[in-house]
């Protein structure tokens, strides 16, 4: 069980000094953006303000281009808006939506592989999909909590290989099993198709549960305000695919194959802001690098199916262990196929199964 918990927070940006407090009414939220039915592009607008050349000053001045931005952070629970992949969204259908994003070519933790992109970073872009999705049209609010239950992904590696320029990413999404309360989803399953450059780069399907603040605090109880354990000494890093230890979300044990998780919640992007658990993307990033570290040499995934059964505390130990199954004939012989089970205090937390090719 994996959640995402996030709460929004907006400095102000007036300048001017606030009337009496007596004169002003309670301000209403702000509503969230209209659901996009085409791709969004500014208008173009002459007269009043025009400047040289015929140009209206301001945002106007760029209204003939088609500008790229990223999404609001908190749409993807974002603190760093350095870590938002998705850049626009769009209606095309009843439940059916395109969303786009860019992958940059270097990232400070989803690191190129031998010349190709990471392949978990088309798994943090599917989670940011589906929350912006949630958020943005299916009227959940900002301050809920999602909870992931399961995850696949198959990629091609074909597609993969880092270019020029930034991986520009068109993804189209079809929701379905929703349900909702009070207007709004409270669960959903959606599945998405990643293509780059036209081609087909990978498929994925996932689902999740939307909680309010309210359940969420009854779910969680006291655990809440726990304090994490201490942090443990890492896996050498190139046994789990890793340059620097501060990376390695692995510590080693005395029995073979099995390794405890680390949890360093000053990593500044799969910590990228306070939770109560331990986060989803860092349970997968420790399925990934115990599958490398069984397997002793480089690995780059190729599909990776993921049930969550329970929240990933983190003030007591997790422990995950790994085993492999024989390659499946008409595989190429460089495919593995490792399984990946966590445990904290005798529950299982997640399961993984990893399908790996060499790079």
């Amino acid at each position: 069980m994996s959640a995402h918990t996030f709460q929004a927070h907006r400095p102000a940006l007036t300048t001017a000094a606030p009337a009496p407090a007596a004169a002003t009414p309670a301000a209403a939220p702000a509503p969230l953006p209209a659901p996009r039915t085409a791709p969004t592009r500014a208008s173009a607008s002459a007269g009043a303000g025009a400047g040289a050349g015929g140009l209206s000053a301001g945002r106007d001045a760029y209204a003939h281009l088609s500008l790229t931005r990223t999404v609001p952070k908190e749409f993807v629970h974002r603190a760093s808006v350095a870590e938002v992949l998705l850049t626009d969204w769009q209606r095309t259908g009843e439940d059916r939506f395109t969303v786009s994003a860019q992958w940059p070519r270097g990232h400070s933790f989803f690191t190129p592989i031998a010349g190709y992109h990471d392949p978990l970073i088309a798994a943090e872009t599917i989670r940011q999909s589906g929350l912006l999705l949630a958020h943005t049209e299916y009227g959940v609010p900002l301050d809920h909590s999602f909870v992931m239950h399961d995850l696949s992904l198959t990629l091609d590696p074909a597609h993969l290989r880092v270019g020029a320029a930034p991986a520009a990413l068109t993804i189209d999404v079809t929701c379905s099993d929703i349900t909702r309360r009070r207007g709004r989803a409270a669960s959903l399953r959606y599945t998405s198709t990643l293509r780059r450059d036209g081609h087909v780069l990978a498929r994925a399907d996932a689902s999740c549960t939307c909680t309010p603040p309210a359940v969420y605090q009854r779910l969680r109880g006291n655990r809440t305000h726990t304090t994490p354990l201490p942090l443990t000494a890492p896996t050498a890093p190139q046994t789990v695919g890793r340059t620097s230890p501060t990376d390695v979300v692995l510590t080693p044990t005395p029995h073979p194959h099995t390794w405890q998780l680390r949890t360093d919640t000053r990593h500044p992007v799969l910590f990228d802001h306070p939770v109560d658990h331990i986060p989803g993307m860092v349970l997968l990033e420790a399925a990934r690098q115990a599958t490398t570290a069984h397997l002793g040499h480089p690995t780059l995934p190729l599909t990776l199916t993921t049930t969550f059964t329970n929240y990933a505390e983190l003030d007591t130990p997790c422990h995950l262990q790994t085993h492999t199954t024989p390659t499946t004939p008409g595989h190429p012989a460089d495919h593995h196929t490792t399984h990946i089970t966590c445990h904290q205090n005798n529950h299982p937390v997640f399961h993984s199964t990893i399908t790996t090719t060499t790079p």
